[in-house]
């Protein structure tokens, strides 16, 4: 619940990183791994990350938490709401939290075993600190549900690190602009920032498989992914759509879950894809075939984002 918040806090959070540590780091706009320890690098991150994590924190506390009432820790079964997608977001925004924590790690010269579980521990560290304050919101509550999307974004990571030292399955995000917005926009967001992290209809989440890196030694080239994502339309309201909003009917739409098929570029990195690069958290515009699964029928897409 709450992917709204979630997402642009952790965008914060691996922007301000991001952005702090550019200046020092230059190739190919990659965090290259330090074979020895750099203790210099080390505690730059960790001090940074310590600022950025309370900032964070206050910032959530008083700039949307305060608004609302709060309550003692309480749970909330959300799990019925906008057809799953806040879920894979979890999961997603947790896995790629997970892989950027990972990069600056090993920049740091940390050992290529504890920065995955440090990268790992620090993605489900940063979802569990959402959970923990909706859990004392009367508005909300903390989602077991979430939670599970937490771990398993952060598990998917862990998993493919340690068994293959590369991530051979990116997860990844896309959005376009959909027509359900309007008619809910205190929901779905009254501009394009906020309906980019606040409308599911519009967003499409992935997972990217680097073809190359399952067939081993090939000339099939590196670059090419192949992707399958899962998106939802026609909803106007967490649950159920609503027919009339401030006095004003919505139409009726067909809740509708959809699978994506397709095929993109990735960009590598020396060591083949050995962790996402910053372009590769977002899908590349491409043609997708598109399964509806409620309406089971397919369609193809000429470009789709």
């Amino acid at each position: 619940m709450n992917i709204p918040r979630i997402i642009c806090s952790a965008i914060l959070f691996l922007v301000i990183s991001k952005n702090s540590i550019a200046q020092r780091v230059v190739e190919q706009g990659f965090l290259p791994a330090s074979e020895n320890f750099n203790r210099g690098r080390f505690n730059f991150v960790v001090i940074s990350e310590a600022g950025i994590g309370t900032l964070a924190t206050i910032g959530l506390e008083y700039l949307w938490y305060k608004k609302f009432p709060r309550s003692r820790f309480h749970f909330f079964n959300d799990n019925d709401e906008w057809l799953n997608m806040d879920k894979v977001g979890h999961a997603t925004t947790a896995y790629n939290i997970s892989a950027f924590q990972y990069n600056l790690m090993r920049w740091s010269g940390v050992k290529k075993s504890s920065s995955i579980w440090i990268g790992g521990a620090t993605g489900l560290a940063y979802m569990s600190m959402i959970e923990i304050l909706d859990g004392f919101s009367s508005q909300w509550g903390f989602s077991k549900g979430d939670m599970l999307a937490n771990i398993a974004g952060t598990a998917i990571f862990v998993a493919q690190q340690s068994a293959w030292q590369q991530q051979r399955i990116q997860m990844q995000f896309s959005y376009h602009n959909s027509i359900y917005a309007q008619y809910n926009p205190g929901e779905l967001g009254e501009n394009l920032p906020q309906r980019m992290i606040k409308d599911y209809n519009g967003q499409s989440y992935w997972l990217a498989f680097n073809i190359s890196s399952f067939l081993g030694k090939t000339n099939f080239p590196k670059w090419i992914n192949a992707d399958i994502g899962y998106g939802a339309e026609g909803m106007t309201g967490a649950v159920i759509n609503p027919s009339l909003l401030d006095g004003k009917t919505i139409p009726a739409f067909t809740r509708q879950r959809k699978l994506f098929f397709s095929a993109t570029g990735a960009f590598t990195t020396k060591n083949n894809i050995s962790y996402p690069s910053w372009l590769n958290i977002f899908k590349v515009p491409a043609p997708v075939m598109e399964w509806n699964l409620t309406k089971n029928t397919i369609k193809f897409n000429p470009f789709y984002f």
